[in-house]
Parts: structure tokens; C-alpha cells; sequence
């Protein structure tokens, strides 16, 4: 059997160019984190594949962009330069990436909003980030996953060239020039549990169960219960269908909603009627 260390470097080569970045794989007892560090090889990312994912993630002035092995620094510059974000910030492990990526800020007069961090991407706080940007690994990405998953806030948005999350099924994906996937995800609110609430004198009730944005579980109104029959959950936004009991008829019940701190707050329409509800876990 093949040594550890050469089974990783073999899974590096083939998956892929990838923007320099620390990466690891997931450590073993007994290791230490630096005798399996393994440092991803920097490849610039084309110009396009980078006007494509800050598309796909509809960047803008209100946005704080983290990119992730950041390189040469061209995708943090292209999203201040071209895209007006308010901060694009770039953490790189290399010393030598991020005097190149200082020396391009500088040229292209975007230092104003642009800044390199040197640091290891495992580490370094980006939970302000309104987007995050990548090109790494697919081991990489699934290494970032509880990160991105538990210390961001919901509705941020996720861009990764050419490697995927695995189980976590992107909200979308677009192909560049038709051969270069980009994918894209939204991070979603965590939405699973029992909900209550009250519409006019009946009680209501959801309970939801989740894997990443998709949502399944039942409703209950009054006495009546129902399978959630459709459920979409995007960033802090939820809207369910179903269909009811309700005054002796089946009734269509839909709900649009977004959920904030601990409460479910939003628009239930049953039979036509609209009612603005609050929910409670």
C-alpha cells in the first residue's frame, strides 16, 4: 500500500489546476497538521471563468468578497475594478503571490478596496464575507465545508471554479466557453425543527427537516396534517406548498417566508386568503 502522504499528492495531481492555498487533509491521530499539509499549485484563473463567477454570484457595491487562494490577486482586483464591491479581500499563503497581488492593486488603483492577508485559508476569519470566491480542490472545498456551512451567515454566496462540495448539490452551475464548470451555492439558514404558531384561531405547526437547502416535513393546522409537498429554502428565504383540511376541503396552503434570529415570519395563503403569520421554534 501506497504511503499516505504519496496518495494525497497523487489525488492533487489529478484533480485539477487550482489557485495557490493552504489545504490538508482531514488529520489523523497521531499526525501533525504540518506533515500533511499539502499546498495546492497556483494557477491563474481566466479571466472569463472569473467575469462568469462574480456574474453567477451577482456581485455588487453592497458586497465584501473573500477570495480563497487568492494568487496573483486578479480575482479580489476584477471584483473592485469591474463590479464595484465595497471590500475584496484575498487570503494567500505565499509571501511572493501577495507582493504580486499588492503590486496589481497598486496599478490598477483599486487598493482603496482591496487587501491581501497572508494566511492560512483553514484559519483566517472570513465570516463577514458577503461572497467568497475559490479555486481549490475538491478535498479542499469538503475540508472548508463546516466553515462555510456554520460560521457564515446565511444568504452568503459561494462561487467555485471548476471543483464541486460534493453531497452539497449546488443552487446552480454555468459552464464557461462550454467546457468550464463554475458552481454556485448559497448558504442556507438552519431551518430544521418544530415550529409554532397560530393562524386566526387555529393552531399551526411545521415540522422541518433539512440537508443543506432542501427541506422536507409536514404542516399541521388544527387537527390537520399534511405532507409538505414542495419546499425551496434559499439563504434565510423559505416557501413551502402543501395541501389541507381546512374547512371540511382540501385547501392549497403555500407560505413565503424568511427567517430571522428564532422566528419564521411571513405570508401563509390558504384557499386564496393571506395571512401574516409568525412562527416560533
Amino acid at each position: 500500500m501506497l504511503p499516505r502522504t504519496i496518495l494525497i499528492l497523487m489525488l492533487f495531481a489529478v484533480a485539477g489546476p487550482a489557485i495557490a492555498a493552504t489545504s490538508a487533509a482531514p488529520i489523523q491521530p497521531g499526525e501533525t497538521e504540518a506533515w500533511v499539509k499539502v499546498d495546492v499549485p497556483f494557477v491563474p484563473t481566466p479571466p472569463p471563468v472569473i467575469d462568469a463567477m462574480l456574474k453567477v454570484a451577482a456581485v455588487g457595491p453592497g458586497d465584501v468578497l473573500y477570495d480563497l487562494g487568492s494568487g496573483d490577486g486578479r480575482t479580489p482586483i476584477v471584483a473592485a475594478r469591474d463590479f464595484g464591491v465595497k471590500k475584496a479581500i484575498g487570503i494567500e499563503l505565499n509571501p511572493n503571490r501577495i507582493k504580486d497581488a499588492n503590486v496589481a492593486a497598486q496599478t490598477t488603483g483599486v487598493t482603496d478596496r482591496v487587501t491581501f492577508i497572508e494566511g492560512d485559508i483553514f484559519k483566517v476569519d472570513f465570516s463577514d464575507a458577503t461572497v467568497v470566491t475559490m479555486y481549490l480542490f475538491d478535498q479542499v472545498n469538503l475540508r472548508l465545508r463546516p466553515r462555510i456551512l456554520n460560521e457564515l451567515k446565511a444568504g452568503t454566496r459561494i462561487v467555485s471554479h471548476q471543483f464541486h462540495m460534493f453531497d452539497w448539490p449546488p443552487d446552480d452551475k454555468v459552464m464557461v466557453q462550454g467546457k468550464v464548470p463554475v458552481y454556485f451555492w448559497v448558504v442556507p439558514a438552519k431551518v430544521a425543527g418544530t415550529w409554532k404558531g397560530t393562524v386566526g384561531l387555529e393552531s399551526l405547526s411545521l415540522d422541518l427537516t433539512q440537508k443543506f437547502q432542501m427541506v422536507s416535513g409536514a404542516v399541521r393546522l388544527g387537527a390537520m396534517k399534511a405532507t409538505i409537498s414542495t419546499a425551496k429554502l434559499t439563504g434565510a428565504a423559505l416557501t413551502f406548498d402543501a395541501t389541507v383540511k381546512h374547512d371540511g376541503a382540501d385547501e392549497p396552503l403555500h407560505f413565503d417566508g424568511q427567517l430571522t434570529a428564532d422566528a419564521l415570519t411571513g405570508a401563509l395563503v390558504i384557499g386564496g386568503a393571506a395571512k401574516t403569520i409568525t412562527l416560533q421554534r
